[in-house]
């Protein structure tokens, strides 16, 4: 397969299993499963035995990593869930989404204060309508506090921060996506295991005092196995391309849910979310255009 097509079904892989995954937590929550620190902490445990496995079969071979190398990235993980999650919770919901709008273009200014990565001016452009679009269908009420703004900023760093070292660790310590990712992931279950027994109480009651039906069983552990294929097409996307091109990935993935919302929820149709969606789309057509090799573009 070529370096391209296989870009391609990566990108694609992370495409469906995202948006498979959002579907799949609905019905958790819809269950009665609320404690989203130890479902992330439980996400990356799967991802790390789905890696385990994959090893053992010889799909990649292990590599010694300096641990301290790997922990900043497992830290700047547990940010983005925690100051996420914190952010949802102090901040009404149209500050929050607005946040995660916030995350491209805070992306494209730490790539160049960080490392001197500067994107095209054309490209630059490009993601105007895909983030004022996505603002557009997302964004409703807005009424900013103090304490919302503090941990909504931390969330959009510290997931700034996350793909981005994702992308340059891959380059520093000459390692493939999966080797990054086969130290990453126990590394931030035992991280997440500490937040998760102090926010959900995971030792004491919360997610072990769930009625666990049939169910329940199959979409919890239907979620994780699909995080690992979630999180593994994540760092093979960026491992491919770049922070930014898999965020315009998550804004793409975003139109296809609030797209497929009405379809399979009975969530109401806007016009508002309509021309937003509709916006959004043509920002990543557009962008995706830019990023096409010269012969692609000419055939």
């Amino acid at each position: 397969m070529s370096s391209q097509n296989r870009t391609v079904a990566y990108m694609a892989l992370n495409y469906f299993t995202s948006v498979g995954i959002v579907w799949v937590n609905k019905v958790v929550s819809n269950i009665g499963f609320h404690w989203t620190i130890s479902l992330t902490c439980l996400h990356f445990l799967f991802t790390y035995l789905g890696l385990e496995v994959m090893a053992s079969r010889g799909m990649f071979v292990r590599k010694k990593l300096p641990i301290g190398q790997v922990v900043y990235i497992s830290l700047a993980f547990c940010g983005f869930v925690g100051f996420n999650n914190l952010s949802l919770q102090y901040n009404p919901v149209g500050v929050y989404q607005l946040m995660k709008v916030l995350t491209t273009p805070v992306i494209t200014l730490l790539q160049f204060v960080l490392y001197r990565t500067t994107v095209p001016r054309w490209e630059l452009i490009s993601l105007l309508p895909i983030c004022v679009g996505v603002a557009i269908a997302t964004v409703s009420h807005l009424e900013i506090n103090s304490v919302g703004l503090f941990w909504g900023m931390l969330g959009v760093l510290s997931t700034s921060l996350y793909q981005i070292w994702v992308k340059e660790e891959q380059k520093r310590l000459a390692c493939t996506p999966q080797q990054l990712l086969y130290y990453q992931a126990p590394l931030s279950t035992v991280m997440l295991l500490g937040i998760a027994g102090a926010t959900d109480n995971l030792f004491t009651g919360g997610p072990m005092s769930f009625d666990w039906t049939p169910l329940a069983y199959l979409v919890v552990f239907g979620s994780a196995s699909l995080a690992f294929l979630v999180n593994l097409s994540i760092f093979l996307v960026i491992g491919k391309t770049d922070p930014l091109a898999y965020n315009v990935l998550g804004h793409a993935k975003l139109c296809m849910i609030l797209m497929s919302g009405p379809v399979l929820f009975g969530e109401p149709v806007t016009v508002k979310v309509a021309l937003g969606t509709a916006l959004a789309l043509v920002g990543i057509f557009w962008y995706t255009y830019l990023r096409l090799p010269p012969r692609a573009k000419s055939a």
